[in-house]
């Protein structure tokens, strides 16, 4: 680091001389790492580019349609971008999702019936999805459940998904029609998925039941490897644009990709059923959900950059982390095992701090809708709730694991882990 950049920080942000030398030294180990993940990059930015190319994208799809959204064609070849990118026959891309909970409900909720059983294959879902499938003793209104879909949980065994179980499951069971895989961590303490796994998941289940549905949560996980779960057998996918396939430009949205039919059952959710993906005006924001699209293969890997940074500097530290840096990825999230409540909060705080909106603001934890424990939440971002700007969050709960994520450039993510982490040291 230059040192006029070194005595902005130590003068602005108190960073002392033990935490550069950290830095050095991590920063020294990744290089490896960050040459890795660039060719990854370079291979997903020419998937992108192809498809807009293929598609003959044009300054016309920056289209701001009204009313119904009938014919806009910004809207419906956007689908067809995103479904050429996930090599799938089709994709509902809307800014009408409000976040990537509500694209894996629709899709859920489109393809599931009465009768049906659900079957999550990754352990407990993220927390959001708990109200969506009803997990629990408290009755959740317009759950899954309520509309007499029954679940499914089989555990992680070792930290890996149980195929055998899987395929015991399946055989045994004729009324499971979807098999939920979360790609990501969540808030549990594993490796994500690569894709190769989940490759492996899908041909086990279909071996035993090719009717099955396989829908994969993907949130955090795009343009993170060369393939995506689709190329791979998936039938169906679902993500935020929030997060890394918005490339930090798209205000809001989600997306569902995959077979035709899954989609379609999905769109009816969204709107209603004769309708689907035919209609919804798009508010003026076209333009910026292709330029974040075209933006996210660079921004994703900028972001796991960062990742891979925070675990190498965290673990000098004596922390335990996963991944760990040099341990391949499929998700732009750290998770770091604190085991002192303390500890955890004020990491936190020092990312909040390091943050470039809201700065000056103090996270606290709180009572944050959907989920069960309180949470406390890093978001000092330029679009609310957007993980693929640094953020972290973590809920309250032993062994106190705190989550980082995101990161549109890798030199604020540096940064922002340089104040975390000297936040810490300092009130430790």
């Amino acid at each position: 680091m230059l040192n006029l950049t070194k005595e902005m920080l130590m003068n602005t942000y108190d960073i002392s001389e033990e935490v550069f030398d950290l830095y050095e030294k991590a920063l020294t180990d990744v290089k490896d790492e960050f040459a890795y993940y660039d060719e990854i990059r370079e291979f997903n930015q020419l998937k992108v580019l192809k498809a807009l190319q293929d598609e003959k994208i044009s300054e016309s799809h920056f289209t701001n349609s009204s009313g119904y959204g009938y014919g806009d064609i910004g809207r419906d070849s956007l689908d067809k971008v995103y479904a050429n990118i996930f090599n799938a026959e089709s994709a509902l891309v809307r800014p009408h999702f409000v976040n990537g909970t509500h694209a894996i409900g629709a899709a859920l909720f489109g393809n599931l019936r009465t009768g049906d059983t659900l079957l999550s294959v990754c352990g407990m879902p993220y927390d959001t999805l708990h109200d969506i499938i009803g997990i629990g003793d408290e009755e959740r209104v317009g759950s899954l459940k309520e509309y007499g879909v029954k679940y499914k949980m089989i555990d992680l065994k070792d930290g890996k998904v149980d195929i055998a179980r899987i395929k015991s499951e399946l055989e045994n069971d004729h009324s499971i029609k979807l098999v939920h895989i979360q790609r990501s961590t969540g808030y549990g303490w594993r490796k994500s998925l690569s894709v190769d796994e989940i490759e492996e998941i899908i041909k086990n289940i279909k071996s035993v039941k090719p009717e099955v549905l396989v829908f994969v949560d993907n949130c955090y996980g795009e343009f993170i490897d060369k393939k995506e779960p689709t190329d791979v057998g998936a039938d169906i996918v679902a993500g935020s644009l929030i997060k890394n396939i918005g490339g930090g430009i798209a205000p809001t949205g989600g997306y569902i990709a995959g077979k035709a039919e899954c989609v379609q059952q999905a769109s009816y959710r969204l709107t209603v059923p004769g309708i689907g993906g035919e209609c919804g005006s798009t508010f003026g924001v076209m333009r910026q959900l292709y330029e974040g699209l075209f933006l996210a293969p660079h921004v994703a890997i900028e972001a796991v950059k960062g990742a891979v940074f925070c675990a190498r500097i965290m673990e000098l530290c004596g922390f335990e982390v996963l991944p760990k840096y040099n341990d391949k990825r499929s998700d732009i999230i750290q998770a770091i095992k604190f085991n002192d409540k303390t500890k955890l909060i004020n990491f936190i705080k020092g990312i909040q701090h390091g943050s470039p909106i809201d700065s000056f603001v103090e996270c606290e934890p709180w009572d944050m809708p959907g989920y069960e424990d309180q949470v406390i939440m890093a978001a000092g971002a330029f679009i609310q709730g957007s993980s693929i700007e640094l953020s972290a969050d973590a809920p309250i709960r032993e062994p106190y694991i705190g989550y980082l994520q995101g990161g549109l450039t890798f030199d604020h993510a540096k940064i922002g882990i340089l104040i975390g982490l000297s936040k810490l040291l300092k009130n430790n």
